[in-house]
């Protein structure tokens, strides 16, 4: 007799898969928004040819993403998934490679050096009394000027994302914190790096150039300033 190998299962990941990217279709072929309704599991799963236990494992994913809930008397509709917030569960340092880290990295400095026209356009006089507030604070308890401190970093360039007026920019540097601070954590910048300038541009100095300055002048501030950061990224030190 011969012998016949045997069945292999069904690979129900994959299957949810595609049943997960089969559902953002029907989303965007109908052109469905925020607080629309869609179809019921059984719907679903009859029009697919699939389980309810696989459609329901799709539509969990899509809710954990904030892109589904369930309404009472409505049953599920679509709503306006918070992005930040599905960032933010990935955003543990301990558990990204340091790739990763080093990207994330590079993107705070990206970041930095793209808001300056924001920065200009929104700027009040509030904004600046603050942000002089923030330089005296940390002139006053700053004995080495080139030393690095995390804690000056946040309480400056955390008031300069406030300013930009970019809600998504804020809340994304709140979220990479931790990933900085792991990163610096092994970084040392010492007072012996030599500045192509010749000169550390400081915060008051950032200030300063923000008061009177143009978004250009203020980008090649702002270079200067960070630019330990690039040269250990570029590998320069």
């Amino acid at each position: 007799m011969k012998k016949l190998t045997n069945i292999q299962p069904i690979e129900t990941s994959s299957l949810v898969d595609k049943v997960e990217a089969r559902l953002l279709e029907y989303i965007k072929e109908n052109k469905l928004q925020a607080g629309d309704s869609i179809p019921k599991e059984l719907d679903f799963a009859q029009s697919l040819g699939v389980s309810r236990t696989v459609v329901r494992e799709a539509i969990l994913r899509l809710r954990t993403f904030g892109l589904i809930e369930s309404k009472k008397h409505r049953g599920m509709i679509l709503t306006n998934p918070d992005i930040m917030d599905s960032i933010q569960r990935m955003m543990d340092p301990t558990l990204l490679a340091s790739d990763t880290l080093k990207n994330l990295f590079e993107l705070r400095l990206i970041m930095e050096m793209g808001m300056a026209d924001f920065l200009f356009e929104y700027k009040t006089e509030k904004d600046m009394m603050e942000l002089e507030e923030i330089v005296v604070a940390e002139e006053e308890t700053s004995f080495e000027k080139t030393v690095f401190s995390m804690e000056k970093e946040i309480a400056f360039h955390g008031k300069l994302y406030e300013m930009s007026k970019n809600e998504t920019l804020r809340r994304f540097q709140n979220l990479l914190l931790p990933v900085f601070e792991y990163v610096y954590s092994n970084r040392t910048l010492t007072i012996g790096y030599e500045y192509s300038s010749g000169q550390f541009v400081t915060h008051r100095m950032l200030m300063d150039n923000l008061k009177v300055g143009t978004p250009e002048t203020f980008r090649t501030a702002m270079r200067r300033h960070l630019e330990p950061h690039f040269d250990q990224i570029f590998k320069k030190i």
